[in-house]
Parts: C-alpha cells; structure tokens; sequence
C-alpha cells in the first residue's frame, strides 16, 4: 500500500496507494513509511503523494479507536522526513486529514490541487496532535490559524490553505508531479553538500 519509486537521477517517489480507503493509514503503512524515510539518506529529492483523489485521510479508523492514534509511528515519521537532507516536497493530490499533516508539516515544501482540504480534527476526537505538528504548523501559519485548524477545527480550502502559507502552490491535477519535479530540478543537479547546506540555512534563524 505504499508505492516506492527510485529514480537514476536521485529521486524518490513515495505513492500512498489506498485509493479504497481514502489512503488512511494503517500502523504497517505507518512502519513502512518510516523505515522508508530512514533509508532516504542517500536521496537527491523526495516527492511524498497520494493515489487517487484524497492525500490521506489519517489514521485508519478501525486501528485508529485500537491505539494507532496516539501511537509514536506519527512522530517517527515526521521526524524522519524533516531531518533527511534533501529537498522534500508533498504533492497533494486531495484533502489532508489528521495525522497525515504531520508528513506534509515536515516536508520542505507543500503543493496542491484546487480541491484540497486540510483538517486536524484532534479536538472533536479528543486526542492531542503530535507535538511537532502544532509546532511546525504554528511556525508556518501562525499560532491564530493553527489554534483555528487545531482547536476550532476548521476545514481549510486550498486557496486559503495557500493565502496562510500552508500550502505553497496550488496547481492542477494533471500538473502536480510534473511541477513537484520541476521544483526539483536544480536539487538533482546540484552537489549534494550544497543542497543540504542551502536548505539548513533556510532554517537558521
């Protein structure tokens, strides 16, 4: 259910592929995600993306009321995507829901299409967001608009998603891989060493 492309040039295509399902995920999914953003080391870019019209619809909700809500899986995974050293981007292909955020908060960048929602209904299903997800989308947004998304839980459009800073670029569906590989362009064929410096320094304050 999770589709691993590797490219000659570098780039890793990371597919979530349960389009049944809305792509929520299950805690083997989660395993597989995490396993696979350890071994990303050596990439040269990652694309992280959906099949079908929904990104992810978060935790799958039969193990999600077993445990998989709060599980340290989520954590794991953000933080393994954050601290690869390349460029990240997460091509969303449709509405981002719950702790599916937290991959697309730790990617570099964010794109979408124009029917995309966000949504992290924590509040109404009484757990608590995993602490680097209100971080980093409070770094992102603001903490207003997250307390909006995260305590009044609010469905974001994309275009306002985007008008937030959440989202970077809204493009159409035919356009999203071919411009999350544009984006990735310059990262391909760069040194290794100075695409990672450029992107930590993007991040010293």
């Amino acid at each position: 259910m999770i589709d691993l492309r590797v490219e000659e040039s570098g780039l890793w295509v990371v597919t979530l592929n349960r389009p049944d399902k809305a792509n929520a995920l299950t805690a083997g999914m989660l395993e597989e995600l995490v396993d696979i953003s350890k071994r990303a080391d050596d990439a040269r870019g990652l694309i992280l993306t959906g099949a079908g019209k929904v990104f992810s619809a978060g935790a799958d909700l039969d193990e999600a009321a077993a445990g998989l809500a709060t599980s340290p899986l989520w954590e794991q995974l953000s933080a393994a995507i954050a601290a690869l050293p390349c460029l990240t981007v997460a091509a969303l292909n449709g509405t981002l829901a719950g702790g599916a955020n937290g991959m697309a908060l730790a990617c570099d960048l964010r794109i979408s299409v124009p029917s995309a929602k966000v949504f992290y209904p924590v509040m109404k299903l009484g757990y608590l967001p995993q602490p680097s997800d209100a971080r980093r989308m409070s770094a992102l947004i603001g903490p207003a608009r997250t307390k909006l998304i995260l305590a009044g839980g609010q469905k974001i459009l994309a275009q306002q998603a985007y008008d937030f800073g959440l989202i970077d670029q809204i493009v159409e569906p035919l356009d999203l891989l071919p411009t999350a590989r544009s984006l990735m362009t310059d990262s391909l064929t760069a040194k290794p060493e100075i695409a990672q410096r450029i992107l930590e320094m993007c991040q010293e304050s």
